[in-house]
């Protein structure tokens, strides 16, 4: 259930997604493909912004005297047709005097009558004018900044100015991609994504890949994925298969796989070219004395060592001998430059582990500086895509080009990604592995290409919001709200709608007038997709409800059982901690679920014919608890205690279709991803963030496992005379104001009116 409307919409819905915020009952979602607003609600498209307002006051109890509300609904039609002044000033005096001794306009409360007439005025610029330059319409002025000072207002304003800022960096992106590359030529475009072979994939490698990639195709050119395979001790050949893997997770395939190691040879006799040239020397200075001296722009010993003796002490490294491990080759470009990068960088070194693909055939390895532009060149890559954290070697990789006489290459720079309580350092994620925190490198709560995949991020959300990054140059830790937000709208045309109703104390309700045998619909699976199938639903005259809505039940209330029709609550039986054991309702066909506040879902009492699937419902918070970790940091000082989730629970049988990795929307409870069967025999489902704040929010006071045991049918009893209470995942604190009452005093900006009936 959702609005969707454009910012450009005219005139602007302001009551309408206003009352969408201030119910909660309904999402917002900003599509700029649309002219008109629209609201979704329970199977039904609605167009117009007073239709919008008054069902979703209905909805949330807000639509208030019925008689005055109409008036003024009709009242806010006549707002956008006035021009004439004194009509409008008619208009502001008569609401400025009905406001005089009132805060809303229809009784003690916020009704639709106060949201319709703000949005009314809102979209008014002769209305707003007059409020805010004269000073005759105090009181009026006075409602309106109240209205405009509530919370869920602010919320709704803010939401609005965010997806105009989208719609203006969306804007921006496309002109970016637009301008392309530089010195492109359609056809003769060549990229090259170069990972090293020594860890999984994570979701920062997927926006280098995807615009290596995105480029290619732009121009109907190639990309090739090349191992960057310079150092044995880090690398491992079963790595290159898992990021192959990875890749295809992402609908990446290169148009041909290489590797650096090979153009071993070329590039050795490179580096000897370089050394006769002068322009590269051997240096045996202690790595951090030449660390030391780099940073202080002090020149090496041995940087003017004759040609001879560089060659030499070179085929000694090559030899791998206890003297040739001794020294390095450098590049001889400059001593003090203010670009560190470009103070005579290490272009090889000895290694004498053996390479995974050219065994113990070479014992000096080039450093991933001196092979990238090489192997470059000598591919034919056209553009090489790099991170903006490698801007200061840029001239470093254009010097290596010039000085070895080879074919130039163009540089493109983009901004590399990363996310508050995220972590992309290869080694700080091995510790939660090595350490048993994390299941592997496939954890939901990791952000490599598994982990965000297995979470149920689909690759068009992912390529979409790479792609909405654009040529930005800043360096930002991203909130996940907005990954998961496209996502969402990737999954939710799709994804099939199933029941699931939560083990812990639910209830058994009885239903008069049900069916005396069970009875089977066919019904879709998505009420406005019908291409995604349908789904068998059992009726039976005992059905199965979630406490947390039992609970919520007034005596003689008529609720909406889903997929169903209406039904009124006769009787409620609680139990001594206050409850709900079981309830009675009488069916209630005839009645109007657009009149009733509560729509929910419920499972029918489980049969040998019919039973129910027993399911694992799992929800995981950040791995670390600081939004960005420093250098200094310890980050087993910043581990979330508990960071995963299960909750047992009843799904419908249709679930038994699924396969792996199928998305899914339990309704009222949010999308799931289907993990497959654990060993218990139980389904498990993964909730997708949906991109709201609260689903974003650290659950660090919630119980880390919840397992509880299927509820049997209650018997017969009598209510409890306690109330209920309801249960809270949340710690117990003490007061901090002690036991005795305290007078709430509440923050306004509305000046004290003295209470007219006192």
């Amino acid at each position: 259930m959702s609005i969707t409307l454009s910012t450009k919409t005219s005139p602007f819905p302001y009551a309408s997604i206003a009352i969408a915020t201030y119910t909660q009952k309904v999402d917002i979602n900003y599509d700029e493909s649309v002219d008109a607003v629209t609201l979704d609600f329970e199977g039904s498209q609605i167009s117009a912004n007073d239709e919008i307002v008054a069902v979703l006051a209905n909805a949330g109890g807000l639509a208030g005297d019925s008689v005055k509300t109409a008036a003024y609904f009709e009242l806010a039609k006549t707002v956008p047709t006035l021009t004439a002044i004194p009509d409008i000033l008619a208009l502001l005096d008569s609401l400025d005097n009905h406001l005089a001794y009132r805060t809303f306009l229809v009784g003690h409360d916020i009704t639709a009558a106060d949201f319709i007439i703000w949005g009314s005025i809102k979209v008014a610029p002769k209305f707003i004018g007059f409020l805010k330059n004269g000073q005759q319409h105090v009181h009026l002025l006075r409602w309106m900044s109240h209205i405009e000072s509530l919370e869920s207002i602010q919320a709704a304003l803010a939401s609005l100015t965010a997806a105009k800022a989208n719609k203006a960096r969306s804007n921006k992106t496309a002109a970016g991609f637009a301008l392309g590359l530089q010195n492109a030529k359609e056809g003769q475009v060549v990229t090259r994504f170069p990972p090293e072979p020594s860890g999984y994939l994570h979701i920062g490698h997927a926006k280098a890949a995807m615009l290596n990639q995105y480029f290619a195709k732009m121009y109907n050119g190639k990309m090739i994925i090349r191992f960057d395979d310079t150092n044995p001790t880090k690398e491992r050949a079963e790595f290159e298969e898992t990021i192959l893997q990875d890749l295809e997770l992402l609908n990446i395939r290169g148009d041909k796989i290489t590797h650096t190691s090979d153009y071993f040879d070329q590039i050795y006799e490179l580096a000897i070219q370089i050394i006769k040239s002068g322009k590269a020397y051997a240096d045996d200075t202690e790595q951090l004395q030449m660390r030391e001296e780099r940073g202080k722009g002090v020149a090496s010993a041995h940087r003017d060592d004759s040609v001879a003796d560089n060659l030499r002490h070179f085929e000694e490294m090559k030899t791998g001998s206890p003297e040739g491990v001794r020294w390095c080759i450098r590049a001889k470009i400059s001593v003090d430059n203010q670009n560190k990068a470009l103070r005579d960088p290490v272009i090889y070194r000895c290694n004498l582990i053996p390479h995974h693909r050219t065994g113990d055939k070479w014992k000096i390895y080039p450093t991933y500086d001196f092979a990238c532009p090489i192997v470059d060149s000598l591919e034919g890559v056209s553009h090489a895509l790099r991170t903006n954290e490698y801007r200061e070697r840029n001239a470093q990789y254009q010097w290596m080009i010039k000085a070895l006489g080879m074919r130039g290459v163009d540089i493109w720079d983009f901004s590399r990604l990363s996310f508050i309580y995220t972590l992309l350092s290869k080694r700080k994620l091995h510790w939660f592995v090595d350490n048993g925190i994390v299941g592997g490198w496939d954890d939901p709560r990791f952000p490599t290409i598994r982990g965000i995949r297995r979470r149920g991020l689909t690759v068009d959300a992912l390529s979409q919001f790479m792609l909405a990054q654009g040529p930005s140059q800043a360096i930002v830790s991203l909130e996940w709200d907005m990954i998961w937000a496209i996502n969402k709208k990737v999954i939710d045309p799709v994804a099939p709608r199933f029941w699931a109703i939560v083990k812990q104390n639910s209830v058994f309700v009885t239903i008069n007038g049900g069916p005396s045998a069970p009875e089977v619909k066919t019904l879709p699976r998505h009420k406005k997709n019908p291409d995604v199938g349908e789904k068998r639903t059992i009726f039976t005259s005992t059905i199965l409800v979630e406490q947390e809505d039992a609970i919520s039940f007034d005596d003689q209330e008529e609720i909406t059982l889903m997929d169903w029709g209406n039904a009124i609550v006769r009787s409620k039986t609680t139990g001594p901690s206050g409850d709900v054991t079981s309830l009675t309702m009488d069916l209630h066909l005839e009645g109007d679920f657009r009149k009733t506040k509560k729509k929910i879902t419920w499972l029918a009492q489980p049969s040998n014919d019919y039973p129910l699937v027993d399911v694992t419902l799992l929800d995981y918070d950040y791995l670390i608890t600081k939004k960005k970790l420093e250098e200094t940091d310890d980050i087993k000082d910043f581990v979330t205690p508990v960071s995963e989730f299960r909750e047992e629970a009843f799904a419908d049988a249709n679930v038994s279709t699924l396969t792996k990795g199928d998305i899914i929307q339990f309704e009222r409870k949010g999308y799931f991803i289907f993990d497959g069967t654990a060993e218990d025999g139980k389904l498990e489902f993964i909730r997708i963030p949906d991109g709201r704040a609260a689903n974003l929010a650290s659950k660090a006071g919630k119980p880390g496992v919840v397992t509880v045991e299927a509820p049997v049918p209650p018997p017969s009893g009598t209510t409890a005379d306690a109330g209920p209470v309801p249960s809270s995942a949340m710690y117990k604190v003490e007061k901090i104001y002690g036991e005795e009452p305290v007078k709430p005093v509440s923050t306004t900006k509305m000046y004290t009116v003295a209470n007219v009936y006192e």
